[in-house]
């Protein structure tokens, strides 16, 4: 840890340039060039565009090896606000890093430093994989379908995201650890009318619109077991206009999303929509239209690299400060499809303490710097472990 402590001040500086320079979905073109530039300058091979603006840096061992290991770390930012009253606050309005990408991205350049110094430490190939686009779950597929593991080859992949737990624990767990996301639109057609002069003549898609949210929450309580977990919930109603208050709609939209953990969950929810819009709509004499768009999938860990994640994470920080069977989590994470295509597992790792307490995708989130040491040192060991001499 002493070694990695000597780099600190280095990776600090990298997170917080990285924090005020904060860039979307599939524009992350300057965070990609400054990542290749540092991996350029340690020695590793570079591959920059993978996935448009995806790199990875290859690091061989100075002995030869025929294992390799996949580490991934995201690099997209957030359309937020900012709020922290900080030197390097976000210098682009609206856009800023609020889940930690920032820091991801600094602690695996951190750990190729390391490990492109102590090429003797490990007997194998690693691929530092830097990915955009984690928010809109489009990078990791981008970068899957530009042969990412045909061209970078790997044994197993390992993720890592920062949360709101204790700063020196990790989190894991195997099996299903995230859920797969889920986007759906309902649009409702009717015939609006005078909602003064003349409602009994119009068909309402408003009364219609409120039975159907209400019905939406029965799918999770009535047509799925209660030991599977599931969430359905609206994030918008689209409808009239507060200009003319008088005057009933004639269409209303309404979206939101879903999270599940398997496939047969996933299908029955889908299904139940569909059923539950049409049938109220031709109950009350209008029409629907369903949209249903699998965006994400389920993160679900491989049993024996999660075996192997839990192994690391205690090297770094002991066997009690490790949650090996935490619960699964609502979010979801296009690391997942990853895992579709090579055996790994993705952990979390705590960043609060007595000076930062963060909540992701909050205008006042701030990767706490302190965090940095522990996320190198993991992948360090992990891959010191995975690629042993």
């Amino acid at each position: 840890m002493n070694d990695i402590l000597l780099m600190q001040e280095e990776l600090v500086a990298i997170r917080q340039d990285i924090h005020a320079h904060p860039e979307m979905a599939m524009e992350e073109v300057r965070t990609s060039t400054l990542v290749a530039s540092k991996l350029k300058q340690w020695g590793l091979t570079v591959t920059e565009g993978v996935g448009q603006f995806g790199v990875v840096g290859t690091l061989k061992s100075l002995q030869p090896g025929n294992r390799s290991i996949g580490l991934r770390a995201d690099m997209d930012a957030l359309q937020l606000i900012e709020k922290c009253n900080v030197p390097y606050i976000s210098t682009k309005p609206g856009t800023m890093h609020a889940c930690g990408h920032d820091g991801h991205t600094t602690m695996l350049l951190g750990a190729a430093k390391y490990l492109a110094e102590h090429r003797d430490s490990f007997c194998g190939t690693v691929q530092f994989i830097f990915q955009p686009a984690e928010e809109r779950l489009q990078g990791a597929i981008a970068m899957i379908n530009d042969g990412l593991f045909e061209r970078f080859p790997v044994d197993a992949i390992y993720g890592l995201h920062n949360y709101s737990g204790q700063l020196g624990t990790f989190a894991i767990r195997s099996g299903p650890l995230m859920a797969a996301s889920d986007r759906w639109f309902v649009t409702f057609r009717g015939t609006g009318g005078h909602g003064g002069a003349a409602p009994h003549l119009a068909t309402d898609v408003t009364i219609l619109q409120a039975q159907f949210i209400m019905a939406l929450q029965t799918i999770v309580s009535r047509n799925i077991n209660a030991a599977d977990l599931a969430v359905i919930s609206v994030g918008a109603i689209q409808g009239g206009s507060f200009v003319s208050l008088s005057v009933m709609p004639s269409e209303i939209r309404i979206g939101g999303t879903t999270r599940t953990f398997t496939e047969s969950v996933r299908d029955l929810i889908e299904r139940r929509i569909n059923e539950l819009a049409n049938n109220l709509a031709m109950t009350f004499g209008c029409t629907a239209h369903v949209e249903y768009n699998r965006t994400g999938t389920a993160l679900i860990n491989h049993n024996e690299q999660a075996q192997r994640a839990i192994k690391a994470a205690e090297s770094v920080v002991g066997t009690t400060n490790v949650n090996k069977n935490t619960e699964p989590f609502m979010g979801s994470e296009d690391f997942a499809f990853m895992l579709l295509k090579r055996p790994g597992a993705f952990i979390f790792m705590g960043i609060n303490d007595e000076k930062v307490s963060v909540k992701l995708h909050s205008p006042d989130y701030n990767f706490n710097d302190d965090a940095i040491p522990f996320g190198v040192a993991y992948w360090i060991n992990l891959v010191q472990q995975e690629l042993n001499i």
